[in-house]
């Protein structure tokens, strides 16, 4: 047991026709919600954390909470940087233990974009580390990642294949309809399962990512507006989407708003119908309860990877 890269992980979902999830973590209830899920379900797991959660938790205290699961599930865990913006960011994450770190160059036009992931991959494959990119951009708002509708582009299908092969990326994630936030679509949801497809088949057996996959649960919506919240209209990514999508080559579809509504739906409940709270335990304790059952439908449900650990 231990912390792993996501290798044999990716290998295996990719032969078997499920997902890996990736959930962003940001204190402790979060990382045990998510590891206890896990441990039941017999699942693999990538635990990531954004620039926001290394700001507002410090990624010495997240590491060393990430090796006490380990420790307490006897799991192997990827411990991944999500959205690094460039190098030293990437470079410090290794140096510090992480075993993946996605470079995210998708604001620099390609040839750049390709030459940061190229510097990247080159000093993390010699430290052991494993390295994700991202081609095109995601629209949506996550953390410091903020990029308008106007301003977001899918993938192209012939720029993926040079990218990859230019980079030597490990993986790639991609852009066909998905976007950060609580607020993924407008009208109808779409994904470009066609562009998905052509990637797939121009990379074969290469794991692709899908960024902004939060279903966005009406459940919790709808608890957390009965209870004081204000996010009306919220719209995810319907979930027989995302297990289409793992069967097509994606690997690690990311999830990191539905643990926020499931905490925060929980948190607004118990502090409603019971005003005279003011142990965290009292909040912390039952949220992290709804991050262990949300995680445990996502790995049975719609990734797809119970029992293949």
């Amino acid at each position: 047991m231990g912390l792993v890269t996501s290798t044999e992980m990716f290998k295996k979902a990719y032969e078997g026709g499920y997902a890996v999830g990736a959930f962003n973590v940001n204190n402790m209830e979060i990382i045990q919600g998510i590891v206890e899920a896990a441990e039941e379900e017999q699942a693999p797991v990538i635990l990531q954390v954004s620039s926001g959660a290394r700001k507002y938790a410090n990624p010495v205290y997240l590491r060393k909470l990430v090796e006490a699961a380990i420790e307490v599930t006897g799991l192997d865990i990827c411990l991944h940087l999500d959205h690094g913006d460039d190098f030293d960011i990437c470079k410090a994450c290794v140096d510090s233990g992480f075993s993946s770190v996605m470079i995210d160059g998708s604001k620099h036009p390609f040839k750049e974009n390709i030459a940061l992931t190229k510097r990247v991959v080159d000093y993390a494959h010699d430290h052991g580390v494993v390295v994700e990119a991202e081609l095109g951009k995601l629209a949506g708002i996550e953390d410091d990642v903020s990029v308008s509708d106007r301003d977001s582009t899918f993938t192209d299908p012939d720029e993926a294949i040079e990218f990859v092969q230019s980079s030597g990326c490990d993986s790639l994630a991609i852009t066909i309809g998905t976007s950060h936030g609580a607020y993924k679509f407008k009208g109808e949801p779409r994904l470009d399962f066609e562009r998905l497809d052509k990637i797939s088949a121009l990379l074969p057996n290469y794991p692709l990512v899908l960024h902004g996959a939060s279903s966005v649960p009406k459940e919790f919506v709808d608890l957390c507006n009965q209870y004081g919240g204000q996010i009306p209209g919220a719209q995810g990514v319907p979930e027989d989407m995302l297990r289409k999508a793992a069967k097509s080559g994606v690997c690690k579809i990311n999830i990191d708003t539905d643990l926020r509504l499931a905490m925060t739906a929980s948190i607004r409940r118990i502090f409603v119908e019971n005003p005279g709270y003011f142990d965290p335990r009292q909040y912390l304790g039952p949220g992290r309860i709804a991050i262990k059952a949300m995680v445990a439908h996502k790995i049975k449900n719609v990734l797809g990877c119970s029992n293949k650990r």
